[in-house]
């Protein structure tokens, strides 16, 4: 059989990390043992009833049986807009500033592409999601990682940036609540951010994908509510996180109209719309109510507190997230996020994270997602007690 060589930008693609942790449960599970799998960010329940009622009464509709507007519904356009000004008290132009996506991991992969150059150099939180770098890459970009450390509640340090670097930088990658971390950001930093993107003519991308799930009370703040964001920068939602669609790719970027409209032309180019039953059913999800999305926070939250609580009590220190549906624990001396990682999988069969696949200073890390039952998590915790690697005091 002929082999192909590959193009140079698919040998300069990095490694997709989330791959190689499907290829290590996937052997241990046809092996025979019963893994629990905390190591990737698929939500574990189900759409909520109305949304999905509203897409199968969608498809029934011969309208949604032909190809949809390129650029997406109006309708649904105005629903963004709609939850925007509800969520947030932001004013959005449905035309000029929504642009709908086949999934936020595509918008963000694609936006590097709209605004890189070759040697362009991007911004980006280390640790952070790894498709931030797949974007850069196929841009032909460089990355500057900005370390996101405990010290500093997990927020990038601006004045730790090099000058030169902020000068070359065009575009930059935030993501609060933030995976892997599990931080949120303040006001004051997003404020600060608004100030460092106008001096040093910075696009700002607000990968805002965990934006319903904050925790203590405590919602988190759009980047666009900081005066002046919509001027150098964009967010990005998914319906994912906040309504359990994530097998729905549907996703929307709103803010600077400039990057919008570049969006939608190199999705002009790449796609032919979404099916207009899901943008039917999104927009129900946005509009309607909101108490499915309210009690799978609060099923998030009774989750973390259980298996916080529980991984406490048998002496691994850990601090509770203060968003998202993961954990970002640190991993005991005398191993590597990886070689943890890899314990816990062969002695537990407890699927994790290692810290470093999201970034250089994830290392000494493990992500743990809270997508199980709770019976499920204290399971966990329980094999994890076995292995006598931590001591209750």
């Amino acid at each position: 059989m002929r082999y192909f060589e590959p193009s140079h930008t698919i040998k300069q693609l990095p490694e997709q990390f989330f791959a190689k942790l499907v290829q290590k449960v996937q052997k241990l599970t046809k092996e025979g043992h019963d893994v629990i799998n905390l190591g990737q960010g698929n939500p574990d329940l189900p759409t909520p009833p109305h949304i999905v009622k509203e897409l199968q009464q969608a498809a029934e509709n011969p309208k949604h049986h032909k190809y949809a507007p390129f650029r997406g519904y109006p309708f649904l356009k105005k629903a963004v807009c709609d939850f925007y000004k509800r969520e947030y008290d932001v004013e959005l132009d449905p035309e000029k500033e929504v642009a709908v996506l086949f999934g936020a991991k595509t918008g963000l992969v694609e936006i590097s592409q709209c605004l890189l150059n070759p040697g362009d150099t991007a911004l980006v939180p280390d640790p952070g999601y790894p498709d931030y770098w797949s974007g850069i890459a196929l841009a032909g970009g460089k990355m500057a990682f900005m370390p996101l450390l405990k010290e500093n509640e997990f927020l990038p340090d601006y004045s730790k940036v090099n000058q030169d670097t902020l000068s070359a930088a065009k575009l930059m990658f935030l993501n609060y609540p933030n995976n892997p971390t599990a931080a949120t950001a303040t006001k004051e930093f997003f404020d600060s951010t608004v100030d460092l993107a106008k001096e040093h003519d910075i696009c700002v991308v607000h990968d805002f994908a965990y934006g319903s799930l904050g925790y203590d009370d405590e919602k988190p703040r759009s980047f666009l509510q900081s005066p002046g964001a919509k001027d150098i920068g964009v967010e990005m939602y998914t319906l994912s996180k906040t309504y359990n669609m994530a097998g729905w790719r549907i996703a929307f970027a709103v803010g600077n109209p400039s990057v919008i409209e570049h969006l939608n032309l190199i999705q002009d180019h790449m796609y032919c719309s979404i099916f207009g039953a899901i943008q039917q059913a999104a927009a129900k999800a946005l509009t309607d109510t909101q108490e499915p999305a309210i009690e799978l926070k609060n099923t998030y939250e009774r989750r973390r507190d259980i298996f916080i609580k529980e991984l406490n009590n048998i002496g691994w220190k850990v601090d509770a997230p203060k968003g998202t549906f993961f954990s970002w624990l640190p991993v005991p001396e005398g191993y590597t996020s990886e070689e943890f990682s890899d314990f816990l999988l062969e002695k537990a069969h407890v699927m994790t994270a290692p810290g470093n696949g999201f970034g250089p200073t994830g290392e000494g890390y493990l992500r743990v997602g809270l997508l199980d039952d709770e019976e499920r998590l204290i399971e966990a915790v329980r094999r994890i007690e076995k292995l006598g690697i931590f001591h209750q005091k």
